[in-house]
């Protein structure tokens, strides 16, 4: 079986090589953006190759997780997007797209593996 390849979108290196080794150690295939213009193209590149997309709200200048999510799902409508934060939560309503699932920082990987696995085995 083909490992599911997740965008794992966070702009504080050391989170971002955290949630990395979690998500390999889970059998997943992890591709990373540091910031939204990465992601962005990231995505853009290859977007049948990516399966769900974990992402920080707040990435620094440019686009935020937020707008990242809403390019994605022009292009891929059932695209799981798992959002992390430790203070947009309350946002979240208002600027999440459907079907995602907001997980608060601090977090432990239980809770991230659970929603992105959640959210795969919907679509």
């Amino acid at each position: 079986m083909k490992s599911k390849v997740i965008l794992v979108i966070e702009d504080e290196a050391l989170i971002l090589l955290d949630i990395e080794n979690a998500l390999v150690e889970e059998g997943f295939e992890v591709v990373t953006a540091n910031n939204g213009s990465r992601a962005i193209k990231t995505f853009d590149a290859d977007p049948s190759r990516i399966d769900a997309v974990l992402t920080d709200i707040n990435l620094g200048k440019g686009s935020r997780g937020w707008d990242i999510a809403h390019h994605i799902r022009k292009h891929t409508s059932s695209m799981p997007i798992v959002y992390i934060s430790g203070d947009s939560a309350h946002e979240w309503e208002a600027e999440g797209v459907p079907n995602s699932v907001l997980v608060p920082k601090p977090f432990v990987h239980a809770q991230l593996i659970a929603a992105l696995t959640t959210l795969l085995n919907k679509t």
